[in-house]
């Protein structure tokens, strides 16, 4: 049985503009937390975060897009956020975290699924909708990718995992600040680290660089290879809103672009003045661009 730690609830007590009721499901024997606000019958948002986020990212995007009509779900990724956190590294794999996305699909029984992701939850999410894709109506991705290790890795990427992996000092919160253009409050970068009170809840966290497929031998490679091969015969709608201020992703929406048949005639957007966690620096905005990509093919 994987062992896991759980978060005291009391460490995501009052958190800046984080009030949403917290629902739980079951997945492969875990604690799975989750967001769902919104009409149960509204056309379905899945928001799925990256690495070492959680939630909190998409705190100023699930309001407006709940008063527009979605259903809002927001998912806290196994070893992030609410969610139980299994403590050793080695419990985390690519096809592990795409296993337990699938089921809390399949949990929820959503259907309809207008997908945003970006960072880890795209390698994530554009796996499951390439293998699910009957659940899904559109994509909305925004700095992420799905590599296969055919491609050359960015020196910034390369930079990061050495530190995820071999840093002995591994902040949360300050993470978030470094990839984000907004100076972050204290509060705003004490609710990043609230998931993680101490070493042992950070395996998740710590994990995820090294799972990137780096190399064309990579045990997730060839998935995700097939997982482009059904994303070059995609014709439902597919939009990029990569930020103009991310190191590593800065252009990565090109290969997109040209390649996915549901992304011709797109009103594909640059989030200016955005990093990495570009949620975090222009969320409204984003939810603005979803709104209205949904009820342009709607």
């Amino acid at each position: 049985m994987t062992e896991c730690v759980r978060t005291p609830d009391d460490r995501f007590d009052n958190l800046p503009d984080y009030d949403f009721a917290p629902h739980y499901v079951e997945v492969a024997g875990m604690r799975m937390h989750y967001v769902d606000e919104g009409p149960r019958d509204g056309k379905v948002v899945l928001l799925l975060h990256g690495e070492p986020s959680w939630s909190y990212l998409y705190r100023h995007m699930i309001p407006p897009l709940r008063d527009a009509g979605f259903r809002v779900v927001a998912p806290d990724l196994i070893g992030f956020g609410k969610s139980d956190k299994p403590v050793r590294k080695s419990d985390y794999s690519y096809a592990g975290h795409v296993g337990w996305m699938h089921a809390f699909i399949d949990a929820l029984d959503l259907s309809g699924i207008n997908l945003f992701c970006q960072d880890w939850g795209s390698l994530i999410g554009l796996r499951v909708a390439a293998e699910n894709d009957e659940r899904f109506d559109r994509i909305a991705l925004g700095n992420g990718a799905l590599p296969t290790g055919d491609q050359a890795v960015p020196r910034a990427f390369m930079i990061w995992r050495a530190f995820a992996l071999y840093s002995p000092w591994f902040p949360i919160g300050r993470v978030l600040q470094m990839g984000t253009v907004t100076d972050l409050a204290p509060e705003i970068v004490a609710a990043y680290d609230a998931p993680f009170p101490s070493s042992r809840y950070k395996a998740g966290a710590r994990a995820f660089p090294k799972l990137v497929p780096i190399r064309p031998d990579d045990p997730a490679s060839d998935a995700n290879r097939k997982a482009w091969k059904v994303f070059e015969q995609w014709q439902k709608p597919f939009l990029t809103t990569f930020s103009n201020r991310d190191p590593i992703m800065r252009g990565g929406e090109k290969p997109w672009q040209a390649s996915v048949p549901g992304a011709k005639g797109q009103e594909h957007v640059i989030i200016r003045n955005a990093g990495h966690f570009l949620q975090e620096d222009e969320g409204p905005q984003i939810a603005d661009v979803l709104i209205r990509f949904i009820a342009r093919d709607t």
